[in-house]
């Protein structure tokens, strides 16, 4: 569906994603988003392992696709995301999946897991999220 591939080209073309997370990939399909990272030592904090800011950006990143795949006139924000991490990784590609939980007409919930490449969850959150007044235009990258 071309909102899934405007989305999947808006996340892919931020700065943030090109600059930082350059191996970053993106499928997003109906209720659901999967974000792939291959892990770098740039983002290991002082005992070898990726910072915690990492997990929270792809379970956040997962999660609020998942949402926006069904909003298809404006941008969500993240209301509020809890992330539990279960176990440290250091190499590979990891995989977060977000999935639509909860909607109604102003609040979503979503879940997403983040895997590491053996398959073993290495952390998970929920977040919610809300409509914002910002239409999705090529402004912001909708295209």
């Amino acid at each position: 569906m071309e909102h899934f591939r405007k989305l999947e080209r808006m996340y892919l073309d931020s700065n943030m994603n090109t600059q930082l997370y350059e191996t970053t990939e993106i499928k997003i399909d109906d209720e659901v988003a999967e974000i792939k990272l291959t892990i770098d030592s740039k983002y290991f904090h002082a005992l070898g392992a990726i910072h915690g800011s990492v997990y929270f950006k792809l379970l956040d990143d997962a999660a609020f696709f998942a949402v926006n795949s069904i909003v298809k006139d404006v941008f969500v924000l993240t209301t509020s995301f809890n992330i539990n991490i279960t176990r440290p990784v250091n190499s590979g590609t990891i995989t977060a999946t977000g999935k639509l939980k909860f909607k109604s007409r102003n609040l979503f919930v979503a879940e997403s897991s983040l895997v590491d490449e053996k398959g073993r969850e290495i952390a998970f959150g929920t977040g919610n999220f809300a409509k914002s007044r910002i239409p999705l235009t090529e402004d912001i990258g909708y295209k």
